[in-house]
This record gives structure tokens, sequence and C-alpha cells, in this order.
């Protein structure tokens, strides 16, 4: 017989299909067992569809089984009128016996909250299982409750000798370290997050596009650092591929720590996830305030002799990946 932790890493396991399109909401992922056999299996829709609850009921195909059934979730099932009526009602509703949660909602809307809505009205409520796991999976959306703030990565790509780019170029476009596919992974990565950060310097240097136009999925919101409003609408960030959000005097007091009000301002416009791409500088400025939650660092197998160093940061290494010649680490802030 399968135990609870089993169903719940299931649900992890579904939710994860999710990424990149139910933000701001969490990607949460649900199951329903009826005689430890899985009846039905949904996870979050896209943002303003279903949440997984309502999805993992609607795909069992016997509705007469959910009164004998246990229905297992990611997140506690929220109690609230959003953009959907409160999943807690619907489980409810479909007078489901058991219901199994992995971690509890730090949203104040929901906050045990559904717990208690379930409990009072009879259903048998298990909370805890994988709560670690399922906290972890969480981490954009507890992040940005918590904190008040979104998911910080901070990524670049370095040379083998510590540099992020040569002192001069002959172009305006990126001087390239790491191979194809490990720039299209970077590709996949915008598509999963709500947006990207880059500095002036990266814009008038690489003229980037910051789309993902390598993989399938939506763009990020772009956001650009441009002080002075110095930057040219001509540049590609610019463009119509997706919305921009520009960094100013106008919205930010570039007298005081940067990082901090950019974070704040972010969340101030319901982004939850963000990678800052930009040069050494604007890594810097995010590293030296303590203010990023991941970095995913590439080392390529070129060398540039002298040029512009790479950041320096102090984090928990948690992979290590060989992508053809290029090596990808993972780091965590502790």
């Amino acid at each position: 017989m399968r135990t609870h932790a089993t169903y719940i890493k299931r649900c992890i396991e579904i939710a994860k299909k999710g990424l990149g399109t139910t933000a701001p909401n969490p990607m949460v992922g649900s199951i329903i067992v009826h005689n430890d056999e899985i009846i039905g299996e949904g996870y979050t829709s896209a943002y303003g569809g279903n949440h997984a609850e309502v999805n993992a009921i609607n795909s069992v195909e016997n509705k007469e089984l959910l009164k004998d059934a246990t229905l297992y979730v990611t997140l506690e099932p929220c109690s609230h009128f959003g953009k959907t009526p409160p999943c807690s009602d619907l489980i409810i509703k479909h007078q489901i016996a058991n219901v199994v949660i992995g971690c509890i909602d730090d949203n104040p809307e929901v906050s045990g909250k559904g717990i208690a809505k379930l409990i009072a009205a009879g259903r048998h409520v298990t909370v805890g299982v994988l709560e670690t796991e399922c906290k972890r999976h969480h981490k954009r959306f507890f992040i940005f409750h918590n904190k008040k703030r979104p998911y910080i990565i901070l990524k670049w790509a370095e040379t083998a000798d510590g540099f992020v780019a040569p002192l001069q170029k002959d172009e305006k476009k990126p001087v390239w370290i790491t191979n194809k596919f490990s720039r299209q992974l970077v590709h996949k990565w915008r598509a999963e997050e709500q947006a990207i950060l880059i500095g002036t310097n990266t814009v008038l240097e690489d003229n980037p596009s910051l789309t993902a136009r390598e993989w399938t999925g939506k763009n990020p919101t772009r956001v650009v650092i441009d002080q002075e409003l110095k930057l040219s609408k001509e540049h590609s960030v610019f463009n119509t591929d997706a919305e921009t959000l520009v960094i100013s005097d106008q919205n930010v007091d570039f007298k005081n720590p940067l990082a901090k009000q950019i974070a704040t301002l972010l969340h101030s416009k319901a982004i939850n996830s963000v990678i800052i791409e930009g040069g050494a500088k604007t890594l810097q400025t995010f590293i030296d305030e303590n203010l990023w939650d991941e970095a995913r660092v590439f080392t390529g197998p070129t060398t540039f002799k002298n040029g512009i160093k790479a950041p320096e940061f102090i984090g928990k290494l948690i992979s290590e990946e060989k992508i053809i010649d290029d090596t990808l680490h993972i780091y965590v802030n502790n």
C-alpha cells in the first residue's frame, strides 16, 4: 500500500507542469485516490484558470467515488474568492472524505482558513506531509508573500579564467562564452519566470531582446535599469515581443540601495520571480545587498586572459552539470 508521502510526491511532480504559466498564483499539484488507486489528477491552469483541486476533481469520471476518496494537494486549498471560487468549497460540495496537504498557505487570505473550513465541514485533514519538499517547490510563492519580493535568480556565464566579458569588442552584440545548448536552456528558464532584468550597459553593449525565442513558452517581462532614460526606443528590449518595465529616477532613488527598491517595485507589480541577467555591475548590486535566492553560473571552455571579472559571491553549491563542453553550477543563498 502506498503512503501519503508517495502521493504527495506525485502531486509535486505534476505541479511542475504549471511552471511559467500560473504566476503570480502558485503551481499546485493535486491527485485523488480511491482504494489505493489514483482516479484523478490536476495541476494549476494558467493564471486566471482552474486551480489544481478543481482540475483533479473534474478529471474523475465517476464522481460517486469521491465520497470515499482522499484528495492530496501540495498546498492548502484556498478558502476565498479570487479569479475562481474557493477550492475548499468544491471539496466540501463533493463530500470528499479525506484531504492530505503538503504545506499551509502563507497567503494571509488563506493561511489556515481553508483547513479550518474543511475540518468544520467534517472532513478528515492531514497537514505537513513532505512539508519541506512542498515548501521548496512553492519557493517563489512563499518568498513573494513572506519577504514581499520576487524569488531572485542570478544568472551569468564566465570563461574558464573567470571573466564575463572582454574589455572591448568590435560589434554591439554578445560575445558568446557558452555553447548553443546552454543558451537554449537559458531561454527555457526565461519562459519559466515572470521577469528578466538587465542594466543600461548590457543594452548598449549587446542590444539583447531578452525573449524566450529558442523555447516554447511566454516571454518574460523585461526590466531595464535606465537611470537617466537615455536608451533609445530602437533598442530590441523595447520591441513589441514583450512588456518592458524601465527602472529610472522616476520610480527609484539611485542614491539609496538599489536592489531592495527594485525588488519592492517588482513585488508591487505582482511579479513573483525574476532572473537577473545583467552585467557584472548589476549582478554584484544584488549580491552586495544579499538579495538573491539562487545563482546559475555557466563556465565555458574559452579564455579571455583579461576582461570584466565575474561577480564575487558566497553560496551553497546544490548541483553541477556538464552541457557538452560547458559546466553549469547552481548555488542557493543560505
